[in-house]
């Protein structure tokens, strides 16, 4: 081989066909006729030694491949892909385009594997992530299942209600209280994925059936019942205090939940 002029280099690079042989430009400006992908696998072939932590590898090219060539293959063997692998020979990294006959590597020559330590940073976040979402799901399941009671619940006193049957304030008073603690629940699990998703989901479910709570109790209220009691349910008539707790805990909440969706959009 010969090397080259530079200007010669330059139309080399360029893929200059001279008469019916193409010529390609290899590292250190070496001009070699082009290889064809066919060329490549119908010629001689070398095994690979690839070690990578406790695993080794045997892995079988054409000898003439690159060093890109043999992490593609190396890719197929262990799922770890070429951007996220590190190839070095003789304690020297080697790049994609360095061919492994020039650089001295024959069969049975052994290459050291490395995962890029960003790539495995990356994969070590993801699973971190993957990893709080999911306990993040799992919260979000357990609040659910809690919800579907007292959903049938509220169902239940809601169809008793439609018939104008009267039922406790109390009894509607303490349903909504559990309610909003199924809201402050949801308010403590941390969610930025998928999870978030079904957390709103199931914020907007309590909502509404603390929305339904609040119909019943107005529908429940009879100010001119036949033992004269007027301030049952009266505008007028003082708010026991468990009462006026649950409606701060509801517009806390809801004011809180409500911010939280204007961001978000």
């Amino acid at each position: 081989m010969k090397r080259l002029s530079s200007s010669r280099i330059k139309r080399a690079v360029h893929n200059v066909v001279k008469g019916e042989i193409e010529w390609e430009l290899r590292p250190g400006g070496m001009l070699v006729q082009k290889r064809e992908m066919g060329d490549a696998s119908s010629g001689p072939k070398v095994i690979i030694k690839v070690s990578h932590g406790f695993y080794h590898h045997d892995i079988t090219v054409p000898a003439q491949s690159t060093f890109g060539d043999l992490k593609r293959v190396i890719a197929q063997e262990t799922g770890l892909e070429p951007k996220e692998q590190r190839l070095l020979f003789q304690g020297k990294e080697k790049e994609d385009e360095e061919c492994l006959h020039m650089v001295g590597v024959k069969d049975m020559s052994k290459v050291v594997l490395l995962e890029d330590p960003a790539s495995k940073e990356r994969k070590l976040e993801e699973m971190k992530r993957n990893q709080s979402v999911v306990k993040a799901c799992e919260e979000v399941a357990k609040v659910r299942a809690e919800i579907d009671k007292l959903s049938e619940k509220v169902n239940a006193l809601e169809a008793i209600v439609g018939e104008g049957t009267k039922v406790a304030a109390e009894q509607l008073l303490g349903l909504t209280e559990l309610l909003m603690v199924q809201l402050l629940q949801l308010d403590t699990i941390e969610a930025n994925g998928e999870d978030k998703f079904q957390r709103r989901a199931e914020v907007r479910r309590v909502q509404g059936l603390v929305d339904t709570m609040d119909e019943m109790k107005a529908r429940n209220c009879n100010p001119s019942s036949s033992n004269g009691d007027a301030f049952e349910c009266g505008a007028s008539a003082p708010l026991p205090s468990s009462i006026r707790i649950t409606q701060d805990w509801k517009f806390l909440i809801e004011h809180k939940f409500s911010n939280e969706s204007t961001r978000e959009t």
